[in-house]
């Protein structure tokens, strides 16, 4: 039966408001990822400011813990009530996060207002891709999504670069600082040209117990994925029971779910082998994509000894080379025919190739070498970003686009945080027991087990010569014997290091071709689904 829908088209809407609709979405979409980048080039700084080396990856973890809960409700409710007053919204909470972090004192409230960003970013990024879909049919989907997706890559070129100047000209504050006036345009835009878009005027029931218990599921499985082998032993009874409450929570999430009349995610999606199979791949492209931007930065500075702005400059070929595979990627979904199975694998391919390149860098790898590496990453990357999401949207419903979009968006940073969480457990003790096992005794009778220990939690003296003067100064007097013993130390925590971030790389190694493997199952899809049965969204000034 033909369906009494009428269909969505760009022509639905006047061409001010698509315009207004797409620059707004991709001016947020800019400023909320341009701040992973310039975080993780000013972290080594910041840490070594607020202290605090163990609670590294945490200052991400919670950013993307925030986020991956405000996705799928955000895809939801604008679903049910439109997408421009939550765009309004997340802007706001964003900016207003940025400014608490420039402002934090300390590592815990730099973490917490780290997740309240998170929230706001979780809100912009759930709708980013979700207007594609209302404002332009199937078959120009792809083309519009891999120019949203270069439009990420963009912003994570300009970042690493800026971060860098601002922390070493500035401070790392103004990492903070400096983006807010853009948010503060962006808000006007949305509030005065941006349409609202919605299915329709159908009363709606919002599933409160299925948040609820989706958030009890996803934070404490985070938490005992962050503190297991760090905090706390894997068989402490504080990481047994946060394993133990978690699946407990998955288990009422799955009930609740199931009886809900609106779910925040229908289970019916994953009954839909390309919803399955993208989800998965989605899932390990963020547990090895996102991660490894984090610690690029810590790689250059504190391996190869890089300075901040530096090694922000060197992620710059990634970051375009993931713009350019996004904007090609884009265009071959829309020109091509969709071939998504072939474009993933190419991507996952060529990722695949990076990382492998990456676990044979050494502190002598020349900065050439490294840079070529980190390309392949970004290209492969680029590839794959646009495909599984314009994939899943030109298989679902209309009126479910908001949700199945953001739970594809969802998995990538929820992916991110299980990535981070095992290699981040990973890194601190690989380098840890690298660098006591490898330091000569000689030093061990200079340098106090106490001292050992602050090097260990907060190994500075690799990124900040301050700190690399301070740790010299317990060498002073020894004459020559003393800048031999202080060499050996600095080359002893370098290639300890050095060992660490290898482990962490191999991870992201086999969960690339992890995502490879499960990509393969990707069935055929019509590279175009028919227009009929899409509804309009309903436009609103």
């Amino acid at each position: 039966m033909e369906s009494k829908e009428p269909q969505l088209y760009q022509s639905s809407l006047p061409k001010r408001q698509v315009v207004a609709a797409m620059v707004g979405t991709m001016l947020s979409m800019f400023l909320g990822s341009i701040f992973m980048m310039i975080t993780a080039t000013a972290m080594p700084r910041i840490i070594t400011d607020l202290g605090g080396f163990s609670q590294y990856t945490w200052v991400f973890t919670s950013y993307i813990i925030a986020e991956t809960i405000a996705l799928p409700l955000t895809g939801k409710l604008s679903d049910m009530y439109g997408r421009k007053w939550f765009f309004v919204a997340g802007m706001t909470i964003f900016i207003l996060g940025s400014f608490l972090c420039g402002i934090s004192q300390s590592m815990t409230e730099l973490i917490i207002y780290r997740a309240f960003q998170g929230i706001g970013f979780g809100v912009i990024s759930a709708l980013g891709f979700i207007v594609i879909a209302d404002i332009f049919p199937p078959e120009e989907r792809g083309k519009y999504g891999g120019l949203m997706a270069g439009v990420f890559g963009l912003s994570t070129i300009i970042g690493p670069t800026l971060g860098g100047y601002l922390t070493d000209a500035l401070s790392w504050r103004w990492v903070f600082f400096a983006p807010i006036p853009i948010g503060l345009i962006i808000i006007i835009i949305f509030i005065f040209l941006f349409p609202q878009l919605k299915a329709g005027e159908s009363r709606h029931r919002v599933d409160y117990g299925g948040v609820v218990a989706m958030t009890l599921f996803i934070g404490p499985l985070i938490l005992a994925l962050t503190w297991g082998g760090v905090n706390y032993a894997w068989s402490s009874l504080t990481i047994i029971g946060l394993l133990a409450f978690s699946v407990i929570m998955l288990i009422a999430f799955l009930f609740i779910e199931s009886r809900a009349e609106e779910p925040v995610i229908p289970l019916m999606l994953f009954k839909n082998r390309v919803v399955a199979v993208c989800s998965i791949v989605a899932f390990c492209m963020g547990a090895a994509f996102f991660p490894v931007v984090t610690f690029i930065p810590l790689f250059f500075q504190g391996v190869l000894g890089a300075t901040a702005t530096a090694s922000g400059g060197f992620l710059t070929p990634m970051m375009l080379s993931a713009a350019i595979g996004s904007f090609i990627s884009g265009q071959l979904l829309s020109r091509a025919g969709g071939h998504y199975r072939l474009q993933g694998a190419v991507g996952f391919l060529i990722s695949a190739v990076g990382f492998f390149l990456l676990t044979r860098m050494t502190p002598e790898t020349s900065y050439a070498t490294a840079v070529v590496n980190i390309i392949l990453i970004g290209l492969g990357n680029g590839l794959i970003m646009p495909v599984h999401t314009i994939a899943v949207q030109n298989t679902v419903p209309y009126s479910i686009m908001g949700t199945a979009t953001s739970m594809i968006t969802l998995l990538r940073p929820l992916g991110g945080v299980f990535g981070l969480a095992i290699v981040g457990s990973i890194l601190n003790n690989t380098f840890a027991s690298s660098f006591i096992g490898k330091l000569s005794p000689a030093v061990k009778e200079v340098v106090s087990p106490e001292q050992l220990a602050a090097i260990v939690d907060n190994p500075q003296a690799l990124v900040n010569p301050e700190a690399q003067a301070q740790l010299q100064s317990l060498f002073d007097g020894m004459g020559s014997q003393g800048t031999v013993l202080y060499e050996q130390l600095l080359f002893t925590l370098r290639n300890a290091l050095n060992s660490a971030l290898i482990q962490v790389f191999i991870v992201f190694l086999v969960v690339t071709i992890l995502g490879l493997l499960a990509n393969f199952f990707l069935k055929g899809i019509p590279p175009h689904r028919s227009k009929q049965g899409k509804p309009a969204p309903e436009v609103k000034d």
